[in-house]
């Protein structure tokens, strides 16, 4: 069910989330805002709800931090592949001329990378940690950042290319 603890894994794991994410608010896309405007409420709420569930759990539980070799570290390591994965998604966009279209690439076949990658990352690491509560944290966010990334992708592909 999980033990209480602080977990650096989880804090690294956060640190990688949102260090890009900081940068890109200086570095949005052109039409980001009006996107956004139109973002589906259930979804903002389900993405909300889940930001702030994973963040608590991610830090609240150790069962992330690596406990040495056992088969059960495989879940981990592709975890940790996932957000190294994302990181370099936003290389990527930050070297590109910051469109709609680069925001909302895949990334080796990922749909949606920027917002695929993380929700993978921490749904493998509650899968590493045996942990309910991180899983469930997942699905909520997963609903809603992966769903407002898929409805502004469809409008993204609905609009003419510049």
């Amino acid at each position: 069910m999980g033990h209480f603890g602080f977990s650096y894994v989880g804090l690294i794991f956060l640190v990688m989330l949102l260090a890009p994410n900081l940068i890109w608010t200086k570095q949005k896309p052109e039409g980001y805002e009006a996107a956004a405007a139109r973002e589906n409420r259930v979804l903002l709420a389900f993405e909300r709800v889940g930001e702030v569930l994973v963040t608590c759990a991610a830090l609240a539980f150790s069962d992330w931090n690596p406990r040495g070799l056992e088969p059960w570290l495989l879940w981990f390591v592709l975890a940790a592949a996932c957000m190294l994965l994302y990181e370099v998604f936003w290389i990527r966009y930050f070297r590109s001329p910051d469109t709609m279209r680069d925001f909302y690439a895949s990334l080796l076949g990922v749909p949606v990378a920027g917002a695929t990658l993380p929700v993978a990352a921490f749904a493998l690491l509650a899968v590493y940690g045996r942990n309910i509560w991180l899983l469930l944290a997942v699905a909520i966010l997963g609903v809603g950042h992966i769903g407002i990334h898929l409805q502004h992708l469809r409008e993204i592909k609905e609009e003419p290319p510049r």
